[in-house]
């Protein structure tokens, strides 16, 4: 997993309230258990609009989203973080999300920042024209108007995502610690290591 230190550049002002993970990723997508590819698919009906977010050049490769309440409800498919990492996306920026899909988020790298609605409302007023920066240590969302809102992240999860830790990363991070308990086990319980 890559580090998530700062995020900076062009967000993409979509805020609609209640997205599920049907809309983000289709069910013909879920086919798949490779992440990649799976961009094309994201958010596949609403880009059927005409003069949608998300196919227009300003937004290409926008490392950001802007959503409305409950991002993400729906069912638990992984996909849909998966989804958005593969357009690009590394954090998204709404009132709420489903628990489910920022835990998803989260483990695949995807930073969810919760911020009340006169923040959100204001983040799409800027983000239709210019970039804005998050930047995960001092844990705020700034614009080149001076506007500066500061978000709340468990501190585990700041910690694993700065530090470019997903599960697995985790566990290999102990390596030493569970070598060493295992070599203890080992000469306590010989009989684990080698059956009879």
């Amino acid at each position: 997993m890559e580090p998530v230190t700062t995020i900076d550049g062009r967000a993409i002002p979509f805020g609609r309230k209640n997205i599920d993970t049907d809309v983000i990723i289709s069910a013909e997508w879920l086919k798949t258990i490779s992440r990649e590819g799976l961009g094309r698919g994201a958010f596949q009906v609403l880009r059927k609009e005409p003069d949608n977010l998300f196919d227009r050049a300003e937004f290409k490769g926008a490392p950001a989203l802007i959503a409305g309440d409950n991002f993400g409800c729906g069912s638990s498919r992984e996909h849909a973080a998966w989804a958005l990492l593969d357009m690009g996306i590394k954090a998204v920026i709404a009132p709420s999300f489903s628990d489910i899909f920022s835990s998803n988020a989260f483990k695949n790298g995807i930073l969810t920042v919760v911020l009340p609605q006169e923040a959100i409302d204001r983040l799409m007023e800027v983000a239709a024209t210019d970039p804005v920066h998050i930047d995960l240590e001092t844990q705020t969302i700034t614009t080149p108007f001076q506007d500066r809102f500061e978000f709340e992240i468990d501190p585990f999860r700041k910690h694993c995502l700065m530090s470019g830790l997903d599960e697995v990363g985790l566990t290999m991070a102990r390596g030493d610690a569970i070598a060493a308990f295992e070599s203890v086990a080992s000469a306590e319980r010989p009989f684990l290591a080698h059956p009879a």
